[in-house]
């Protein structure tokens, strides 16, 4: 992803994260936002790291870049599995996704 300005909402930086536990691999997400999001050859979608590299372990998220809030959000939004989460860094508190209010 690079070095890039993080999204927020109401000032605050944003993180997004995968429960594969949820996901049907309909790979929805990598289409959407191909530089957040992969497919792992298990068939499950994982978010990427800085560095372009699968983060596989459970719960792991990494910043939402502010140029990809929108595809980022609308892969929570079409996501089959409802199994993406965006959420506030400093409270965890999910704004986009199954759990956001």
């Amino acid at each position: 992803m690079g070095v890039q300005q993080e999204a927020e909402v109401g000032g605050e930086a944003l993180e997004v994260w995968i429960d594969q536990d949820l996901c049907t691999g309909d790979g929805i997400c990598a289409q959407y936002a191909p530089e957040v999001f992969e497919l792992d050859i298990d068939g499950l979608a994982y978010v990427k790291g800085g560095d372009d590299e699968l983060l596989l372990a459970k719960g792991a998220t990494t910043p939402v870049p502010l140029p990809l809030l929108t595809d980022v959000v609308d892969s929570a939004r079409e996501c089959p599995g409802d199994c993406i989460h965006v959420r506030r860094v400093s409270d965890s508190v999910e704004v986009y996704g199954p759990d956001a209010e």
